[in-house]
């Protein structure tokens, strides 16, 4: 059996059908979409890509079914190809992707029906419908790989730590996954494993302002999301075809369009990023004022913000995140009495953080720094942000 070595899990052992699944262009691809998008421009180390951490979940996966002590290739099979249908910069193009195609990935079934995984699944009859239930998590042993505590979430996490070098804390997935059980057709989480539970939420609550919703990551993602969309609105580019590419493919072609998105690019080659001129919370809007419901309206504000001062809107950027949540505070307990309770319901930290998350978010407005000043003022008028104040009740802005 053949083995690669990986820098957090060791020597992980490939079994033919794996062997033969790592070879396609579809898992191939991954090793030209990063993990983490824009991040490498805040940490030098994160180039990472979606292909190890492929190879990782799969690894937990097979870890899990030996615990277990079951065989199950299909599941092992879904834990490697479970990121296939991300596309190039996955979690800033999701947002176009939607708006345009109405799904956030492209279509993890289609790709395996006309690639050469179909036909490999099929030798080694294995059903497509199978892998899809297990990927989308509805079954017990899939929602191992995606639920509200996973494999994806442990790996991801952990290889997002270190190559980053932002080691928080580490996350024992050894011993995560030998407190994982199958209960009720539910997997659940013993209560001696709430300890290392815990520790999961908290990194990943530290990696979020840190590293996931870093600002200049953010900024980054937004000026490329805007260079994208120019290039689909003008008809130069479909959704489709963005989706299939991978990232040097679309940098390419978006240095080739010349114009706008051609000096995005370019200007994201050699980190000659917009400013903040507005970074704030919720604590700075006016009482009343429902943040979210500005999303979707960007465009339209950001060329009010311009009229007013006096910019040109292609360089103005309003970046208006999406709600922050914790959905792993829903992950269940088992606890020593056989009764299942939410992990809320028994992890102070857990509500804590859950509170906490709210002063991690941050709605931003970005230009050049030449700009920076005339852009602040017209945003605070057209946003009807009040600065100073403090609100105590979340709801005002959320409803």
């Amino acid at each position: 059996m053949k083995t690669i070595r990986d820098p957090l899990h060791g020597s992980i052992e490939l079994d033919p059908l794996v062997l033969e699944l790592l070879d396609t262009p579809e898992m191939q691809r991954l090793r030209r979409i990063r993990q983490l998008g824009f991040s490498h421009l805040v940490y030098p180390g994160a180039n990472h890509t979606r292909f190890e951490h492929s190879l990782g979940v799969y690894h937990l996966a097979k870890r899990v079914l030996g615990l277990m002590g079951i065989e199950d290739p299909t599941f092992e099979a879904s834990s490697l190809i479970h990121d296939i249908g991300h596309a190039p910069f996955s979690h800033v193009s999701e947002e176009l992707m939607q708006r345009y195609l109405g799904y956030g990935h492209q279509k993890i079934g289609d790709i395996i029906k006309k690639s050469e995984i179909g036909d490999i699944l099929s030798r080694n009859s294995i059903s497509v419908g199978e892998i899809l239930k297990y990927i989308d998590g509805k079954s017990p042993i899939g929602r191992i790989l995606s639920s509200e505590i996973d494999i994806d979430k442990m790996d991801y996490i952990l290889r997002d730590s270190y190559y980053t070098g932002a080691a928080f804390g580490l996350v024992d997935c050894e011993r995560l996954i030998r407190v994982i059980k199958i209960h009720n057709d539910e997997p659940v989480i013993e209560l001696r494993g709430l300890q290392v539970a815990e520790s999961l939420l908290v990194t990943r609550f530290l990696m979020y302002s840190a590293v996931y919703h870093h600002h200049v990551s953010r900024i980054a993602g937004s000026m490329f999301l805007k260079g994208l969309l120019d290039l689909i609105e003008s008809g130069k580019l479909n959704a489709q075809q963005m989706a299939r590419m991978d990232e040097p493919e679309i940098e390419i072609f978006m240095q080739d369009a010349g114009g706008y998105p051609s000096w995005i690019i370019e200007s994201l080659k050699n980190r000659r990023l917009f400013k903040r001129a507005i970074y704030t919370g919720v604590e700075s809007f006016e009482r009343g004022k429902r943040i979210l419901d500005l999303r979707g309206k960007e465009r339209r504000l950001e060329e009010e913000i311009g009229s007013k001062a006096g910019i040109d809107p292609e360089y103005i950027i309003l970046d208006i995140p999406s709600l922050p949540e914790i959905s792993e505070q829903d992950a269940r307990i088992l606890m020593e009495r056989g009764e299942v309770k939410y992990l809320f319901e028994v992890s102070n930290i857990v509500r804590v953080l859950t509170s906490a998350v709210w002063d991690k978010w941050r709605l931003g407005v970005y230009t050049r720094e030449e700009n920076l000043d005339a852009v602040a003022k017209a945003a605070k008028d057209v946003l009807g942000i009040s600065t100073g104040m403090r609100q105590n009740a979340l709801d005002v802005y959320i409803d």
